[in-house]
C-alpha cells in the first residue's frame, strides 16, 4: 500500500506487510452491528406510554433549561447572553459601565419622588417637575459624557477601526437601569476599571 506525504507528492512512501497486518489486525474492537440491530436502536414510540408522565418529564427538563438559561445571563456567559450583548467589546463596555458612579441610574427613583410630591400643593408640584427636568438634563450629558470615554477607551483597547457600533448607545441605556436591575448583572465593583 501506498501513501503519499504533502511533502513530496511525487514520492509513494510504501508501507511493509507487517505494519499492514497490525493495522488491520487492530480493527475497531468489536464486530459491526446488524442492520436488525441499528434499526431497533433508531425504534421509539410514537406516543410514549404514560402521556401524563411524558407531559410532566418534558415540563420538568424545560424548566432546569429555562433556569440554566436564566442563571447563565446573570453570570454573564456568552452563550446564554442574546445578541445585542454579545461580544468582548460590549463585555467591556459592561464592565466599563458598571465601575463608574452613573447619576442616570438614579431617574426612576427621582421620578418616583416627584410622583409623591405632586400629591402636595401646587408650589411644590412646579418645583418638584422643575428638579425632575434638571436631574433628566444631568443625567442626559452624564450619558454624553459616558459615550465618549466608552468611545475613546475601545478605540485604544481594540483600535479605532475595530469598534463597533452602537456602543455608547448600549453604554448609556446600561447607566440609565438601576445597578441591582441590570442583565448580566455586573461583574466589577465601583471603581474597579476594566483592563
Amino acid at each position: 500500500m501506498t501513501k503519499h506525504t504533502p511533502d513530496s507528492p511525487s514520492e509513494p512512501v510504501t508501507e511493509t506487510a507487517q505494519e499492514a497486518a497490525a493495522r488491520l489486525a487492530a480493527g475497531k474492537g468489536r464486530p459491526t452491528p446488524t442492520r436488525k440491530e441499528r434499526e431497533a436502536l433508531n425504534k421509539r414510540p410514537l406516543v410514549p406510554g404514560d402521556r401524563k408522565e411524558a407531559a410532566r418529564a418534558a415540563k420538568a427538563k424545560m424548566a432546569e433549561s429555562r433556569e440554566k438559561a436564566r442563571l447563565g445571563l446573570a453570570a454573564g456567559e456568552e452563550r446564554y447572553l442574546p445578541v445585542r450583548d454579545r461580544g468582548v467589546q460590549k463585555r467591556f463596555v459592561r464592565d466599563f459601565v458598571d465601575s463608574r458612579f452613573n447619576i442616570g441610574e438614579f431617574l426612576i427613583p427621582v421620578m418616583f419622588l416627584v410622583i409623591i410630591l405632586t400629591l402636595f400643593p401646587p408650589v411644590v408640584q412646579v418645583y418638584a417637575m422643575l428638579l425632575l427636568w434638571v436631574f433628566f438634563g444631568i443625567a442626559v450629558l452624564d450619558g454624553i459624557w459616558l459615550g465618549i470615554q466608552v468611545r475613546k477607551r475601545l478605540a485604544a483597547k481594540f483600535g479605532e477601526a475595530s469598534v463597533e457600533r452602537g456602543v455608547r448607545w448600549y453604554a448609556a441605556m446600561r447607566a440609565f437601569q438601576l445597578r441591582v436591575l441590570r442583565l448580566p448583572k455586573p461583574q466589577v465593583k465601583r471603581g474597579q476599571r476594566p483592563a
